[in-house]
Formats: C-alpha cells, sequence, structure tokens
C-alpha cells in the first residue's frame, strides 16, 4: 500500500532579499494530507514570508517546495487552484450581499456556473449563514464575516485551506464557533488546513502538529503535546516563551509581518 504523500512539502527553503537580509533560513518541514498544522513564530519571525511563497506570492532563493504535489514557482494557477486562503485583514466587500461575495468568488476562480448555486448553498448551509444570503455583509457582525470567509474560501472545493490570524479580534464564544466549523470540516472532508494564531491555546487544541519559526529557522516541530514535554513546562504558550525568548504578540498595523499586502495583491488577481 503506498503512503500518502504530504499535502506541503518543504525542503531547505531559504528567501534572501535584495539587501542581503535572509527571511528564511533553510527549513523543511512537511504537512500531512488532511492534518491540522499551527505554524507559529514572532513577529518578524520569517513566517510571513515562507506563507508568501507557498502560495505564489514569493518565489524561494534556493531550495524546493511542493503544495499538493506542485511547484508553486512552475505551475501557480494550478497551486492557487488547490487551496483555499481566509486573511487575517478583511477581504470581503462589504455593499454586495453575502451570496453576491460567494458568487464573485466563483467566477474568479473558475467554478462552472451550473455547479454555482448549488455549492454556494452547501458551504453557506455549513457555516450556517444560509438565511442571511441576501443581507449586505456590512450588517455581519464580525465572526458572522469570518464564517462567510471561510465558505468562501472553499467554495472551490481546494484541497488546502489556509488560514491567517483567523480568530484575531473575536470574543473567545465566536472563536470556538469558527474552530468548531473548521475541525469538522477537516474530519468530514478530509481537507488540510494550515493556520497561524496568537493564541496558543488554540494551537494546542486544535493542531495535530505545530512548527515554530524564529529568526527564519524552524526550533521546533512536533506534537502540541511533545514540544510542551521537551521543553519542560505545562502548556504551549510557556514552551513558546521558553523556545523563542518572547510572548507571541498581536501584530503591529505597520509591522514588516503582516499580510495586509498579501490581501491586496490576492485581490487584484
Amino acid at each position: 500500500m503506498s503512503e500518502i504523500p504530504p499535502s506541503i512539502s518543504v525542503k531547505n527553503l531559504t528567501k534572501k532579499f535584495k539587501d542581503g537580509f535572509t527571511a528564511v533560513d533553510d527549513i523543511s518541514f512537511d504537512v500531512a494530507a488532511g492534518s491540522i498544522f499551527a505554524f507559529l513564530g514572532p513577529n518578524g519571525a520569517g513566517k510571513t514570508t515562507t506563507i508568501k511563497m507557498l502560495t505564489t506570492l514569493l518565489h524561494p532563493t534556493s531550495g524546493t517546495l511542493l503544495i499538493n504535489g506542485m511547484d508553486p514557482v512552475r505551475r501557480p494557477h494550478d497551486v492557487r487552484q488547490s487551496f483555499g486562503i481566509v486573511f487575517q485583514d478583511p477581504s470581503l466587500d462589504d455593499e454586495l450581499t453575502a451570496y453576491e461575495n460567494m458568487y464573485f468568488h466563483a467566477g474568479l476562480y473558475g467554478v462552472p456556473r451550473a455547479d454555482t448555486p448549488a455549492k454556494i448553498e452547501d458551504m453557506m448551509k455549513f457555516v450556517e449563514l444560509w438565511d442571511r444570503k441576501n443581507d449586505l455583509v456590512k450588517t455581519f457582525s464580525g465572526g458572522m464575516k469570518r464564517r462567510l470567509e471561510i465558505a468562501r474560501g472553499l467554495l472551490h472545493t481546494p484541497a488546502i485551506l489556509f488560514l491567517d490570524e483567523p480568530t484575531t479580534g473575536l470574543d473567545p464564544q465566536t472563536r470556538n464557533y469558527i474552530w468548531t466549523y473548521i475541525k469538522k470540516l477537516n474530519e468530514e472532508r478530509g481537507l488540510t488546513v494550515f493556520f497561524t494564531t496568537h493564541y496558543m491555546e488554540e494551537a494546542e487544541r486544535t493542531a495535530q502538529k505545530v512548527a515554530v519559526i524564529d529568526h527564519g529557522k524552524i526550533i521546533a516541530s512536533d506534537t502540541p503535546a511533545n514540544i510542551v514535554a521537551g521543553s519542560g513546562t505545562s502548556n504551549l504558550e510557556d514552551a513558546f516563551i521558553k523556545l523563542t525568548g518572547r510572548a507571541i504578540r498581536e501584530q503591529e498595523a505597520n509591522g514588516v509581518d503582516h499580510l495586509r499586502t498579501m490581501a491586496q495583491r490576492w485581490g487584484r488577481r
């Protein structure tokens, strides 16, 4: 019986910028198909640069990476079709209805018109927003918008879902609600989930594997339980602080390690 290849495979990946700064320094990791993987790191650690390479927005300086068996540099269009993404920054059009946002996205991703209404209904029912399909998005709460963004990101049936800080700014009850949907997608549809978060308890509770990056290098990669045990601490947040020497914190509006540019570029594709 052949082994199922990883959804994401990264080998000796390096990214150097023109000023000589090495943002990502010879990192390697795999994300198993159908797993939930947390990618953690302080601001400026190389987290966003790595994600940009994984999602076709940056070319690596050296090393290799495969997304669903495809090279993002050589086959960027095919790679983009194979994953969905939910940005940290809002990317919905508030002046459109929920259904219109979904329909527009279906067109961008080439979902066949004959299939579009059924796919939209399926995903909106999954996140329990079908009854609000004709409401303007500007009337939605933050949690409802996040649920719609998740539904939209899955509309073209991707194999991987990238989530950048999916619950930032949400209250604890809504955060738990969002993760209920994500875990259900993973369990019922075999979706591979790659996420970043500043809430360590989310990673500890949800991820099957965690990679911690700091100063451009992977400094730990294992199950949350093994990372905690190996650090001699009692939880993942304390382990993270011990490994990096820093508490993870909210990204600053003007920080280098931010995905606003990514969202803007993506919207122009």
